[in-house]
Protein backbone atom coordinates (compact mmCIF):
# COMPACT_ATOMS: atom_id res chain seq x y z
CA UNK A 1 0.00 0.00 0.00
CA UNK A 2 1.15 3.90 -0.99
CA UNK A 3 1.77 6.32 1.89
CA UNK A 4 -1.34 7.74 0.01
CA UNK A 5 -3.66 4.95 0.83
CA UNK A 6 -2.72 4.74 4.33
CA UNK A 7 -3.62 8.49 4.47
CA UNK A 8 -7.06 7.88 3.47
CA UNK A 9 -7.71 4.95 5.56
CA UNK A 10 -6.81 6.71 8.51
CA UNK A 11 -8.71 9.89 7.55
CA UNK A 12 -11.76 7.11 6.87
CA UNK A 13 -11.74 5.66 10.33
CA UNK A 14 -11.27 9.07 11.80
CA UNK A 15 -14.85 9.96 10.63
CA UNK A 16 -16.41 6.92 11.24
CA UNK A 17 -15.35 7.62 15.00
CA UNK A 18 -16.51 10.84 14.59
CA UNK A 19 -19.69 10.10 13.47
CA UNK A 20 -20.23 6.88 15.99
CA UNK A 21 -19.54 9.32 18.53
CA UNK A 22 -23.12 11.91 17.69
CA UNK A 23 -26.16 10.35 19.03
CA UNK A 24 -28.44 9.27 16.38
CA UNK A 25 -32.19 8.25 16.44
CA UNK A 26 -32.98 4.41 16.37
CA UNK A 27 -34.62 3.41 12.79
CA UNK A 28 -37.61 5.29 11.63
CA UNK A 29 -37.73 8.00 14.16
CA UNK A 30 -35.87 11.72 13.42
CA UNK A 31 -33.86 14.09 15.47
CA UNK A 32 -35.50 17.39 16.78
CA UNK A 33 -33.53 19.48 13.90
CA UNK A 34 -34.53 17.16 10.95
CA UNK A 35 -38.21 17.68 12.65
CA UNK A 36 -37.74 21.11 12.67
CA UNK A 37 -36.42 21.35 8.98
CA UNK A 38 -39.22 19.03 7.58
CA UNK A 39 -41.97 21.20 8.90
CA UNK A 40 -40.04 24.42 7.39
CA UNK A 41 -39.86 23.03 4.23
CA UNK A 42 -43.28 22.11 4.39
CA UNK A 43 -44.35 25.36 5.62
CA UNK A 44 -42.68 27.15 2.79
CA UNK A 45 -43.76 24.67 0.06
CA UNK A 46 -47.42 25.54 1.23
CA UNK A 47 -46.54 29.04 0.96
CA UNK A 48 -45.01 28.68 -2.60
CA UNK A 49 -47.93 26.92 -3.74
CA UNK A 50 -50.58 28.97 -2.36
CA UNK A 51 -48.48 32.21 -3.62
CA UNK A 52 -48.36 30.10 -7.56
CA UNK A 53 -52.45 29.71 -7.04
CA UNK A 54 -52.76 32.96 -6.25
CA UNK A 55 -50.82 34.54 -9.48
CA UNK A 56 -52.53 31.98 -11.74
CA UNK A 57 -55.94 33.55 -10.23
CA UNK A 58 -55.39 36.76 -10.88
CA UNK A 59 -54.25 36.65 -14.69
CA UNK A 60 -57.24 34.23 -15.15
CA UNK A 61 -59.65 36.49 -14.00
CA UNK A 62 -61.56 38.64 -16.24
CA UNK A 63 -60.35 42.67 -16.61
CA UNK A 64 -63.59 43.58 -17.41
CA UNK A 65 -66.68 45.79 -15.47
CA UNK A 66 -70.05 45.30 -15.73
CA UNK A 67 -71.29 47.71 -18.29
CA UNK A 68 -73.93 50.17 -17.30
CA UNK A 69 -76.48 50.65 -20.20
CA UNK A 70 -79.04 53.58 -20.34
CA UNK A 71 -82.89 52.91 -20.56
CA UNK A 72 -83.56 53.84 -24.17
CA UNK A 73 -87.40 52.51 -24.25
CA UNK A 74 -88.96 56.18 -23.33
CA UNK A 75 -86.71 57.91 -25.08
CA UNK A 76 -87.23 55.68 -28.74
CA UNK A 77 -91.27 55.84 -28.31
CA UNK A 78 -91.20 59.41 -28.14
CA UNK A 79 -91.94 61.60 -31.17
CA UNK A 80 -88.71 63.40 -32.33
CA UNK A 81 -88.28 66.59 -33.14
CA UNK A 82 -86.92 67.74 -36.46
CA UNK A 83 -83.95 69.02 -35.06
CA UNK A 84 -83.03 65.35 -34.50
CA UNK A 85 -82.85 64.50 -38.32
CA UNK A 86 -79.71 65.32 -38.83
CA UNK A 87 -78.14 62.19 -36.80
CA UNK A 88 -78.99 60.44 -40.21
CA UNK A 89 -77.54 62.67 -42.22
CA UNK A 90 -74.32 61.05 -42.56
CA UNK A 91 -75.87 58.22 -44.58
CA UNK A 92 -77.78 59.63 -46.63
CA UNK A 93 -75.48 60.22 -49.61
CA UNK A 94 -74.50 56.51 -49.60
CA UNK A 95 -75.16 54.77 -53.32
CA UNK A 96 -77.08 51.90 -53.18
CA UNK A 97 -77.46 49.51 -56.59
CA UNK A 98 -81.35 49.11 -56.90
CA UNK A 99 -82.53 46.51 -59.73
CA UNK A 100 -85.64 44.79 -60.24
CA UNK A 101 -85.82 41.13 -61.43
CA UNK A 102 -88.37 40.04 -63.80
CA UNK A 103 -87.32 36.49 -63.74
CA UNK A 104 -84.34 34.00 -64.11
CA UNK A 105 -83.28 31.31 -66.52
CA UNK A 106 -80.27 28.87 -66.83
CA UNK A 107 -78.76 28.61 -70.32
CA UNK A 108 -76.24 26.32 -71.60
CA UNK A 109 -73.08 28.18 -73.61
CA UNK A 110 -74.65 26.40 -76.61
CA UNK A 111 -78.06 27.86 -76.26
CA UNK A 112 -76.75 31.36 -75.15
CA UNK A 113 -74.63 30.99 -79.24
CA UNK A 114 -77.99 29.93 -80.79
CA UNK A 115 -79.76 33.42 -79.47
CA UNK A 116 -80.20 36.33 -81.97
CA UNK A 117 -82.19 39.05 -82.85
CA UNK A 118 -86.00 37.61 -81.84
CA UNK A 119 -85.20 35.04 -79.87
CA UNK A 120 -87.49 34.13 -76.71
CA UNK A 121 -85.90 33.52 -73.00
CA UNK A 122 -88.45 31.62 -71.19
CA UNK A 123 -87.82 32.80 -67.52
CA UNK A 124 -88.86 30.84 -64.11
CA UNK A 125 -91.91 33.12 -63.22
CA UNK A 126 -95.16 33.43 -64.74
CA UNK A 127 -96.70 35.87 -66.25
CA UNK A 128 -98.56 38.49 -63.72
CA UNK A 129 -96.42 37.52 -61.01
CA UNK A 130 -94.62 40.47 -59.00
CA UNK A 131 -91.13 41.86 -59.61
CA UNK A 132 -88.58 41.30 -57.12
CA UNK A 133 -86.45 44.37 -55.77
CA UNK A 134 -83.40 43.86 -54.78
CA UNK A 135 -80.78 46.36 -53.07
CA UNK A 136 -77.45 45.78 -52.94
CA UNK A 137 -78.40 42.18 -53.62
CA UNK A 138 -80.62 41.65 -50.95
CA UNK A 139 -84.58 41.58 -51.65
CA UNK A 140 -86.15 43.96 -49.86
CA UNK A 141 -89.63 44.10 -51.82
CA UNK A 142 -92.26 42.92 -54.46
CA UNK A 143 -93.87 45.21 -57.19
CA UNK A 144 -95.35 45.01 -60.93
CA UNK A 145 -94.05 46.92 -63.71
CA UNK A 146 -95.29 50.24 -64.84
CA UNK A 147 -94.58 53.01 -67.48
CA UNK A 148 -93.81 56.10 -66.66
CA UNK A 149 -92.89 58.97 -69.22
CA UNK A 150 -92.14 56.09 -71.66
CA UNK A 151 -89.63 54.63 -68.55
CA UNK A 152 -90.17 51.36 -66.87
CA UNK A 153 -90.46 51.84 -63.46
CA UNK A 154 -91.95 49.41 -60.41
CA UNK A 155 -95.02 49.95 -58.00
CA UNK A 156 -94.18 48.60 -54.54
CA UNK A 157 -96.94 46.33 -53.72
CA UNK A 158 -95.10 44.57 -50.72
CA UNK A 159 -92.35 45.39 -48.65
CA UNK A 160 -90.23 42.20 -47.39
CA UNK A 161 -90.25 42.61 -43.00
CA UNK A 162 -86.71 42.34 -41.43
CA UNK A 163 -87.82 39.24 -40.25
CA UNK A 164 -88.61 37.52 -43.83
CA UNK A 165 -85.15 39.07 -44.75
CA UNK A 166 -83.14 37.28 -41.71
CA UNK A 167 -84.76 33.89 -42.57
CA UNK A 168 -83.88 34.41 -46.52
CA UNK A 169 -80.26 34.93 -45.31
CA UNK A 170 -80.23 30.86 -43.41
Amino acid sequence: MSNDDIDQDELAAQWAAALEGQDEPADGEMSEEDKLAAEWAAALAADEQKAVQEDKARALAPQAMDAQFKDMTEASKAPRPDGERHELDFILDIPLDVSAELGRTRLLINELLQLGQGSVVELNKLAGEPLEVFVNGKLVARGEAVVINEKFGVRLTDIISPIERVKQLA
